[in-house]
């Protein structure tokens, strides 16, 4: 029997603005609870909300980035619902008027480009956070509530939980870029919705669409997804089916979990938001903020490719963080050797960032301490294992790579006496891999070098010691 998997999500994403959606509290993450609200926030009698011109900008910018149509006459909807983190009982959203329409991503999946295309984004506002104690009781933290957001909804067109993946990397590279979200999953900035249901390519039968909600991360998402598949090819294996709901992901248990039932557009009864005036944007503020828009994560790939001369794999990883981007591009101006500064910052450098679990911007490492650390390396200063140790230290330390050499007393030895002399005795007290290596075991020479690198305590040069070792077994 052969499946089908349909996937289609719906990302919320909070924008940086100063101030909150439709009011002038702090968009600020944290802080003490119940702190940053005011009657607007709380949607208390005879408050009146006032649009933020900003979020409506940073969202045409973000359609704009997504190939969409941007609505020129839009208007701001209740969407009505009772929750305990939605204290007022409505939402202020978009319903049948967004801002903007249609759309696309990209993707690299297996079959090549993939386009996935977007139904909708629109704008609305945040609700509060709930919090769940130990105890059983609810906190409620209403400082969240009003936070300017957008909802980018996709067609159901990805088929695997890797292209839903891979999407929302291109989304948050994208949306980083033109600066309008931090998208930091951990601070809830960007949260994900999965639509999700399997189709029986022989017999037709498909499941119903179960909703997965509040994703806060690319990994939960990718595991939710798989959870789900697996749920729903056993029910039709059984002849059963899915129930429409909603779920929810433990992460602990690695399992979803049933939440409610899903309700229809219909049950949340949205009507325009009267205290609102229809949204009307000039054609010429449109056209303003798309010749203002950054290069987008693929215009910079190709330019990378095409400038640097990188392979699309290299282009795509030092281009998939604006911040790493930006990095490289800054160390190029201490060194000119593109390829040689994408092969330290593709290795060692991100490297060090995955086992530190930081990124490129909150490191002590500057462009400049990286150039001059390859510099040092290219002109024989140093060798390449040597430099790696220099690496870490300025990784620790934010030292020059200069100072850390001095104080290390690092200068590699490329004198031909000083190593003639290391070399013979490492010889004098090995000679039994010299008889190896002249009953044709290779491996030998390895090991004899590696004795000669812990006798320099690093520092040997190791073209200038693999030529004399073998002309120094030869003359015994």
């Amino acid at each position: 029997m052969a499946y089908k998997t349909i996937i289609g999500l719906e990302i919320h994403t909070e924008l940086m603005t100063k101030t909150k959606m439709f009011c002038s509290c702090t968009n600020a993450f944290g802080g003490e609870a119940n702190t940053h609200c005011c009657p607007v926030c709380l949607g208390l009698p005879g408050a009146l909300p006032v649009i933020n011109k900003v979020a409506i900008e940073y969202a045409i910018k973000s359609g704009i980035a997504f190939n969409c149509k941007i609505n020129t006459h839009t208007r701001m909807d209740r969407k009505n619902y009772f929750y305990s983190d939605l204290v007022k009982g409505y939402q202020i959203s978009q319903d049948d008027l967004p801002l903007c329409e249609g759309g696309y991503i990209e993707i690299e999946s297996e079959e090549g480009t993939k386009k996935v295309h977007l139904e909708r984004i629109h704008i609305e506002e945040d609700t509060g956070k709930q919090t769940h104690t130990t105890e059983g009781d609810t906190l409620i933290d209403y400082n969240r509530a009003g936070v300017p957001l957008i909802e980018i909804v996709t067609k159901p067109e990805m088929n695997t939980p890797e292209e839903a993946r891979l999407f929302l990397e291109n989304l948050r590279a994208t949306l980083k870029y033109i600066e309008v979200s931090d998208c930091k999953m951990e601070e809830g900035s960007l949260r994900c919705d999965v639509n999700i249901n399997i189709v029986d390519t022989e017999t037709g039968n498909k499941t119903n669409i179960t909703e997965i909600k509040n994703l806060n991360s690319f990994r939960g998402a990718v595991r939710a997804m798989e959870y789900e598949e697996k749920r729903h090819i056993e029910l039709l294996q059984k002849g059963e089916n899915t129930i429409k709901e909603t779920r929810r992901w433990d992460e602990v248990k690695g399992e979803t979990i049933t939440m409610r039932t899903k309700g229809d557009v219909a049950d949340y009864r949205y009507a325009a938001d009267g205290d609102l005036a229809e949204i009307v944007i000039e054609d010429s503020r449109i056209e303003e903020i798309k010749n203002n828009l950054p290069e987008l994560p693929h215009h910079k790939k190709e330019r990378f490719i095409s400038d640097y001369d990188l392979s699309e794999y290299d282009a795509g990883v030092l281009t998939a963080s604006k911040e790493l981007a930006l990095f490289f591009e800054e160390t190029i101006k201490y060194i000119d050797d593109s390829k040689l500064v994408s092969n330290w910052i593709m290795g060692d450098v991100l490297r060090r960032l995955k086992d530190e679990e930081i990124e490129i911007q909150d490191t002590k490492l500057t462009p400049k301490a990286l150039g001059e650390l390859i510099n040092i390396v290219k002109d024989g200063k140093i060798n390449n294992n040597t430099g790696k140790k220099v690496l870490k230290e300025i990784f620790d330390t934010g030292k020059e790579p200069e100072t850390i050499i001095k104080e290390q007393g690092l200068v590699q030895i490329s004198d031909e006496g000083a190593l003639k002399e290391i070399v013979s005795k490492v010889l004098d007290e090995n000679e039994q891999s010299i008889i190896d290596y002249k009953n044709g075991k290779d491996r030998a020479i390895g090991f004899l070098v590696g004795q000669i690198m812990k006798a320099s305590k690093g520092k040997a040069n190791p073209q200038m010691v693999n030529k004399m070792l073998i002309e120094m077994i030869n003359e015994r």
